[in-house]
């Protein structure tokens, strides 16, 4: 099933338009480029509407977030709705302050997502309109663990059917659902979570996989969900024993460049519910 998602990436090769986090920004279009699609980055409102009529796909990223850029998202997001482009929303933080929830809820009102992806914290804190979280980490009661997974995919179902968007919950078991489907999946290492920006990359080639895969948002939410956390696997068994986290960083990005969709379907480890 993931083969055929990740060849039509390579194969279409995607502009894939992103209003992200600018902590993160140069490793999400590096990693858009490592799986086969183009990234754009433009966040001024003068031009955001012209980049996202031109893109397949857009990706919005409230990790830095500020009064500039708000008005910029909301523009590109009713733009690519208009265009029937998909949009993936990532919430960075969104619970760890007034702003950030409350511009968080306001695009989920206004502009209609194609995938939300974020932790569970930042996706209950959409849910519920507000929530706490530790700065852009999920908070320690809200893990979800193989004891609450059953309880976890529920949520994520009914958050699906809510908005009409696949939601993918990343964490140390990651769940992409939409309102009748859910993968769970158990790719990924430890290690991924020392580096800055894994899921603001994954949010960024989500968008890429969607686009190149617009009738199956399910499956190419998932098979991206799988492809990171795969890569966080192959790039954690390629380290050397004196190389920390800054190399580790590089070689996520270099084992999406080397995944071939055989690949992925053998490496890919879920489950569906």
């Amino acid at each position: 099933m993931f083969a055929t998602i990740l060849e039509n990436v390579r194969k279409t090769c995607p502009l894939v338009h992103n209003i992200t986090n600018y902590v993160t920004v140069n490793d999400c279009a590096n990693i858009v480029l490592a799986c086969g699609a183009s990234p754009i980055m433009a966040d001024d409102i003068g031009e955001v509407a012209e980049i996202t009529a031109l893109c397949a796909a857009l990706n919005l990223n409230i990790g830095t977030l500020n009064s500039r850029t708000i008005d910029s998202m909301l523009l590109a997001g009713k733009t690519a709705n208009e265009l029937g482009h998909p949009v993936v929303f990532d919430p960075v933080g969104a619970g760890a302050s007034r702003l950030r929830t409350d511009t968080a809820l306001r695009l989920l009102n206004e502009v209609k997502f194609t995938v939300i992806r974020g932790n569970v914290s930042e996706i209950k804190t959409l849910a519920a309109g507000s929530g706490t979280t530790k700065g852009v980490d999920a908070d320690v009661a809200d893990r979800v663990t193989e004891e609450n997974l059953g309880e976890a995919v529920a949520f994520a179902k009914a958050f699906a059917a809510k908005t009409g968007a696949v939601v993918a919950i990343t964490g140390a078991i990651d769940i992409v659902a939409d309102a009748k489907t859910a993968c769970c999946i158990r790719n990924g290492h430890p290690m991924m979570s020392s580096i800055t920006g894994t899921g603001c990359q994954l949010s960024a080639m989500t968008a890429a996989f969607v686009a190149a895969n617009p009738d199956k948002p399910l499956e190419a939410a998932a098979a991206a969900v799988c492809a990171m956390g795969l890569a966080g696997e192959l790039a954690h068994a390629r380290l050397a024993p004196y190389e920390g986290n800054a190399t580790y960083r590089n070689r996520i990005i270099d084992a999406i460049y080397h995944l071939t969709p055989a690949m992925l379907e053998k490496g890919a480890s879920y489950e569906m519910r």
